[in-house]
């Protein structure tokens, strides 16, 4: 211990931080950019005070919640760019980025605010990910997969409101849809040709846990924390992503 009490000042400081920003990361994804900063230092048993100190202003702490989200959608576009398969890939990428995101009111937020650029997450994150999947869109479109007048303008739009089509149906029961559904209808509207995009045969559950990195189904941890990566390679992603943002 140093004199004064630095070392457990700063201590506490990390730990008030690290509190915050778990709460604001349940808060987000639940409410999205709705959410008060008086909700967030209730939910992490802070004063608002703390929470300024860290965060000067609610986006700030929005900010340090998503980046790291939208990076490892940028992340997984990047490695998917050589692929053999590209329209299949494509596909696939954009109906996986629909299941994980529509839970999460925090990145369709983000998503929709930054599409419209009146949000940026962090300098060149959105960018990087119109950057990384307009790749994606290219080369489905060279291998005759995508409609050739689609840009990713148009792209992001679609994605963006499938996102909100997606919150917005109600689940499978009285008038409701598969999930998923709005996903294949978005992917069939994109293709060259009359198709019909299958939904995943695995049922979705309610509670069913969702890698965070690839959106594979994740078997339920019989005791202990819930597990939140389906494996080794999706783990480290997650950390070098962890990482990056951390030293930026």
């Amino acid at each position: 211990m140093t004199d004064g009490g630095v070392a457990p000042a700063r201590a506490d400081a990390r730990r008030n931080r690290a509190l915050v920003l778990q709460a604001a990361r349940f808060a987000f994804e639940e409410q999205g950019l709705a959410v008060p900063l008086g909700e967030i230092a209730r939910r992490a048993g802070v004063g608002a005070g703390t929470v300024y100190r860290h965060f000067p202003s609610k986006e700030a702490l929005f900010r340090a919640t998503i980046v790291d989200r939208i990076e490892l959608f940028t992340d997984t576009a990047r490695d998917l760019a050589e692929v053999e398969d590209p329209g299949p890939v494509f596909f696939r990428f954009l109906s996986s980025v629909v299941r994980l995101a529509a839970r999460n009111k925090a990145l369709c937020d983000a998503l929709e605010e930054a599409g419209a650029g009146r949000f940026e997450p962090s300098p060149g994150v959105g960018q990087n990910f119109d950057d990384a999947l307009e790749v994606l869109l290219r080369r489905a479109q060279e291998a005759g997969d995508v409609r050739q007048d689609v840009g990713i303008t148009e792209l992001r739009a679609l994605l963006v409101g499938c996102l909100s089509m997606e919150r917005a149906v109600p689940e499978t029961g009285s008038g409701g849809a598969a999930p998923g559904r709005m996903a294949a209808l978005m992917c069939d509207a994109l293709r060259t040709e009359r198709a019909v995009t299958e939904l995943e045969a695995e049922s979705v559950k309610r509670n069913e846990s969702r890698c965070e990195v690839c959106g594979a189904a994740i078997a339920a941890a019989r005791t202990g924390r819930p597990a939140r990566y389906c494996g080794g390679a999706c783990r480290q992603k997650a950390h070098r992503v962890r990482e990056r943002t951390r030293r930026t």
